[in-house]
């Protein structure tokens, strides 16, 4: 039997300055009087972090380092640290994010005082570790709340009207061993919570013991895994929240009739909605309108036509996705670096939001030269605004495919 209260968890790859500023918060910061131990699982990295490691090792922490001979992925990286942990309670923490040690320790202690709760998650600070503030909560809890054993509606009830992302939490071993395996269709944090929740109670505490940090002091564009998943990952929250149903039904706590399955499928079609939409504003942020336009068609066949996320790009989208439809198509196409607009009222314009939509910095926006050499054309695609002057460009010898026009594009953007 281990004497190990606490495992913190921390997988790792090539962020060595990331992961040396997480664990100088156990040096300098956090106050922990309980027996604790830092496992860190690291997946192949080629930097210096484990001179970072053996580093705070040589300051007194605690660390049980292990590293992989090749790269399989997060998520294996992530099971090999709770694999390998020892401890009573398990916690994961990212390499470049922060506990709240307040909200942590009074976890514990809840922990301590309800044995029959094997999972108990909170929600989390998303930080600015240069304004050093936080900006809210994701999601939020009311009051702290129990769901007994195996009382799967209930908690899908919780997740489905809370929208609670089940991510940050503390496990205990003893639930963890069994409960943490490999999920891929059905997204991980759904799918393991129906399999704790299959081995005891959980619970959702209000206070958040845990600051995902969003704005780093350290590199100034920080891409955080969070963020990457809720932009791509909706089917697969669909998936989990399917999944979680299924095993309350295979205990028998779940039922089954038409009547039910209908109002499973609304509320889970109302929550991935709506991750949608979070999705949308994502891509837009990052001016990938194409895959906006998709999300945009699946949320207004869903029946959103009002909502905000729709209501605010639906004036702008279709060109803007129209465009890029169209710098796609150049850029895509091998040995093309001249584009040819024709019928164009304002080439400037066009070419300013084809380059803003992504076309390619080498590739030249020019006007319809009639003299152009044979080789010219053959590395030419063309724009032509209207569909009447199409014939006249392939009579010169563009390639058919490469003579796009105006109703080309708009038959692909329907708003």
């Amino acid at each position: 039997m281990s004497d190990v209260k606490l495992s913190i968890c921390i997988p790792t790859f090539n962020r060595a300055t990331f992961l040396a500023k997480a664990l100088s918060y156990f040096t300098e910061v956090y106050k922990i009087s309980l027996t604790y131990e830092i496992v860190i699982s690291d997946n192949a990295s080629s930097d210096n972090t484990r001179e970072v490691v053996e580093n705070y090792i040589g300051r007194g922490l605690p660390i049980r380092y292990f590293r992989r001979e090749e790269n399989l992925g997060y998520e294996p990286n992530l099971a090999s640290a709770f694999r390998h942990a020892r401890g009573e309670y398990n916690i994961y923490l990212a390499d470049d994010d922060i506990l709240v040690m307040d909200g942590f320790i009074e976890a514990i202690r809840y922990m301590d005082q309800n044995p029959d709760v094997v999972a108990c998650y909170a929600p989390w600070y998303l930080y600015n570790e240069r304004l050093n503030v936080d900006k809210g909560t994701f999601y939020q809890v009311d009051k702290n709340v129990k769901f007994k054993h195996r009382d799967f509606m209930s908690v899908f009830n919780f997740l489905i009207n809370k929208h609670a992302f089940p991510e940050v939490g503390i496990y205990r071993a003893t639930a963890l061993r069994s409960a943490w395996v490999p999920r891929y269709f059905a997204y991980w944090a759904f799918s393991h919570l129906a399999h704790y929740l299959d081995i005891g109670a959980v619970a959702f505490l209000k206070k958040p013991f845990y600051r995902a940090v969003v704005v780093s002091k350290i590199v100034r564009e920080h891409t955080q895994a969070g963020n990457d998943e809720v932009m791509t990952a909706w089917d697969r929250y669909r998936g989990g929240l399917e999944y979680f149903l299924y095993v309350g039904a295979k205990r028998g706590v779940v039922e089954q009739t038409a009547q039910r399955r209908a109002f499973y499928d609304e509320a889970i079609k109302q929550f991935t909605m709506s991750r949608m939409g979070v999705a949308v504003r994502f891509w837009v942020a990052k001016k990938d309108y194409v895959r906006a336009y998709e999300l945009y068609t699946r949320m207004l066949w869903g029946g959103q036509q009002k909502h905000p996320d729709v209501t605010r790009i639906k004036e702008t989208l279709k060109v803007t996705a129209a465009i890029q439809t169209l710098a796609w198509i150049v850029n895509s196409s091998a040995e093309i670096d001249r584009l040819v607009l024709d019928g164009v009222a304002d080439h400037a314009a066009l070419e300013e939001l084809l380059r803003k939509t992504g076309l390619r910095d080498d590739v030249v926006v020019v006007r319809d030269e009639a003299d152009q050499s044979a080789e010219v054309i053959q590395r030419s695609a063309v724009f032509v605004s209207d569909a009447a002057h199409r014939d006249a460009f392939l009579a010169r010898g563009f390639s058919p495919n490469l003579v796009i026009t105006d109703a080309d594009i708009s038959r692909t953007i329907l708003t």
